[in-house]
């Protein structure tokens, strides 16, 4: 103990063996011991007296689109990262799209972490991603540190990143199965959106029944087949409907691996509340019925989901037309995941816990980071300090990403963090940020 250069106690201390009163020793970033609360401090250590706030391992977030180069306008490193921070997220997985490059080479995953070498708060990894012209660059961009591919069944909103058709995922889910790979995929069938009516206009109903359950569903049952054909690892990007569990719950028991991911506005927003013309609420797939969101909620008691996720996909301003047609798909929501899960899952009986499960652990060990997720010896000193009790009321102007358009504005939420520590050292207090601290993170073999 005697390198130990930070203590911090709480009386409430999430960790891989449940919640209680302790005192977890840092040094050199590291955490090296959790403790009884009332251990006592090293000769020379910092002591950081929580008092009765919660401390949580740094919550993980693999599904973020930073756009940074190319549409910084919509979001960029910098402001994403700061938002991340302010939310208790101390790791975030920056999506291959919808930057200009797309991270789909080796020189474009370079040019994307030249740009967030300087402008990172917290720590950053990349997913590269699969085209129909690209298998020749997978293993290269797996062996450059990405954490994975991503790929589109139906069309990516972007021009530049086009989406497989089953010959083509197959040709890529196989060169990926061969070096041990992961495929995370979007997972809508382009042939049941084609079949569905597409009225366009301002009408909520409207624009759900544009993007039916079953377009997930069949999409999924897809990308099962070709796992468990490829003998490969597939993730489930995003899950809306409920009617998928069951397909998921049974490729498991046949030893397909397969995880699955949900994202909070699935969770904690629901199609009957939508008013017409709101497009801050569109996303792909959509948001969908409160009898859905039941059965997602499920699914993650049961296990069958594995992990919570943001897909905080922002714009401008004006891409958010009032015409769900055309405008852009995608729920800016970043800094706020953290209270809006706990909001929802306090009123359905989960606990801290739980959230920690879905939110940090289980996202870290899908990318493969040992180091983050969970308070224990050996892992990165990464935390967020959170206030459960405490409420805010969402107001756009107070977010940190750089379009200030949120389908949470006005809602009364539980949970305030009070502060995020990256590697022992704090990078947010009450509402102030450090400098930069973060690293660029690769995958390790």
């Amino acid at each position: 103990m005697s390198d130990v250069e930070l203590v911090v106690r709480s009386t409430r201390v999430v960790t891989p063996g449940g919640t209680s009163a302790a005192s977890v020793a840092v040094a050199d970033g590291e955490i090296t011991a959790v403790l009884a609360y009332d251990a006592d401090v090293p000769a020379g250590a910092l002591l950081e007296d929580l008092g009765d706030d919660v401390l949580l391992p740094g919550l993980v977030d693999t599904h973020v689109h930073v756009n940074d180069p190319g549409r910084t306008e919509w979001e960029g490193f910098w402001t994403a990262t700061r938002a991340a921070a302010a939310g208790g997220i101390t790791t975030i997985v920056d999506m291959p799209l919808n930057s200009l490059p797309p991270t789909t080479t080796t020189e474009n995953l370079r040019t994307k972490q030249e740009v967030a070498r300087t402008k990172a708060h917290i720590d950053i990894g990349f997913w590269g991603g699969a085209l129909p012209d690209n298998v020749k660059d997978l293993r290269p961009l797996h062996d450059a540190g990405v954490f994975g591919f991503k790929a589109f069944l139906s069309p990516s909103g972007v021009d530049e990143f086009p989406e497989l058709d089953q010959e083509q995922l197959g040709r890529s889910l196989a060169e990926i199965a061969g070096f041990g790979g992961l495929l995370i995929v979007h997972a809508e069938d382009p042939h049941q959106l084609a079949a569905a009516p597409q009225q366009g206009g301002e009408k909520y109903a409207d624009f759900l029944a544009s993007r039916p359950k079953d377009a997930e569903n069949t999409a999924i049952e897809n990308l099962i087949a070709q796992a468990k054909r490829l003998h490969a690892r597939v993730h489930v990007l995003h899950l809306s409907s409920g009617d998928a569990l069951p397909l998921i719950a049974a490729a498991r028991s046949e030893g397909v691996r397969v995880t699955v991911e949900s994202c909070p506005h699935f969770l904690t927003l629901t199609a009957e509340e939508v008013p017409d013309g709101a497009t801050e609420f569109k996303c792909c797939p959509p948001i969908r019925e409160a009898s859905n969101q039941d059965a997602l909620w499920a699914g993650l008691a049961d296990g069958t989901i594995d992990c919570i996720v943001s897909d905080h996909s922002p714009s401008t301003k004006d891409l958010k037309t009032d015409d769900f047609a055309t405008a852009w798909g995608g729920i800016s929501s970043l800094q706020l995941g953290l209270p809006a899960i706990w909001t929802e899952a306090r009123r359905r009986g989960h606990t801290l816990e739980d959230v920690v499960r879905w939110m940090a652990t289980a996202p870290a060990e899908l990318a493969g980071l040992s180091r983050k997720g969970a308070i224990e010896a050996g892992r990165d000193a990464d935390f967020a300090v959170l206030a459960p009790d405490e409420t805010f009321t969402v107001d756009p102007a107070e977010l940190h990403h750089r379009n200030q358009v949120t389908a949470y504005a006005g809602r009364t939420l539980h949970g305030v963090v009070k502060s995020t520590w990256l590697r022992g050292e704090r990078i947010l207090a009450d509402g102030d940020f450090s400098e930069p601290r973060g690293q660029l993170l690769t995958r390790h073999p």
